[in-house]
């Protein structure tokens, strides 16, 4: 068993243990996810999913577990300068363009708060924050304009394709709505945070890479 697999895993049953002891109430959700990298210079649109496993210990309180996966954004850089090594080589710079796909997959454990309503109304809608720390697993393609050889060749970003990992810090905000039967309707604005930038030779801009913000809509159902 793989440690993040390991490490969620075992939250599960510490929540479970917990629920049981407390006779918390046990939620599942699953929302669509458009998201948009606000990074200046690597903006792109792409669309995901989440799906969470929530345990309130209060009505008014509860941990999380969510996994998100999301499809390609596409970003273009035009204009990006390949310096050479030695001075003897020619030409002495070459201009190009990168082409780049990014998607990542990502897993948060967090807290969930109601400040109005909770997560066993029958009809008072809800407002709540959403505060957890997660890991992102990302992967990067790229391609360039022009073929250069890196062995002559300095180059801000590399053709190919790479993954790369990152801590974050994710928030939200979220309103919801009973609509019967133990089933809610809800929508979230939340932002991931990189809080590491690992330096990858296929990122443009390593800093706060990717940092984006996403609008959600989806269903909980709860099992009291």
């Amino acid at each position: 068993m793989k440690p993040l697999t390991r490490t969620i895993f075992f939250f599960l049953c510490f929540l479970s243990s917990a629920s049981g002891r407390a006779q918390a109430i046990f939620s599942m959700a699953s929302d669509f996810n458009l998201q948009r990298s606000v990074k200046t210079g690597q903006e792109y649109w792409a669309v995901g999913q989440i799906v969470s496993v929530q345990f309130n210990f209060t009505p008014k309180d509860a941990a999380y577990a969510w996994v998100g996966y999301f499809g390609y954004g596409r970003i273009r850089n035009e204009g990006l300068l390949a310096e050479v090594k030695e001075p003897s080589t020619i030409p002495f710079v070459i201009r190009y363009d990168n082409r780049t796909k990014m998607r990542y997959k990502h897993v948060s454990l967090g807290w969930k708060h109601y400040f109005t309503g909770s997560a066993t109304s029958e009809r008072q809608p809800g407002i709540y924050s959403l505060a957890g720390l997660g890991i992102l697993l990302g992967q990067v393609v790229n391609t360039h304009s022009t073929p250069i050889d890196t062995a002559l060749y300095n180059m801000p970003v590399l053709a190919g394709t790479a993954h790369f990992k990152r801590l974050t810090l994710d928030l939200g905000l979220g309103f919801e709505l009973p609509i019967g039967g133990d089933l809610y309707l809800y929508s979230e604005l939340k932002t991931i945070l990189p809080l590491t930038d690992y330096p990858s030779p296929y990122i443009l801009d390593n800093k706060y890479t990717p940092y984006t913000a996403m609008a959600a809509l989806g269903f909980r159902i709860m099992f009291n």
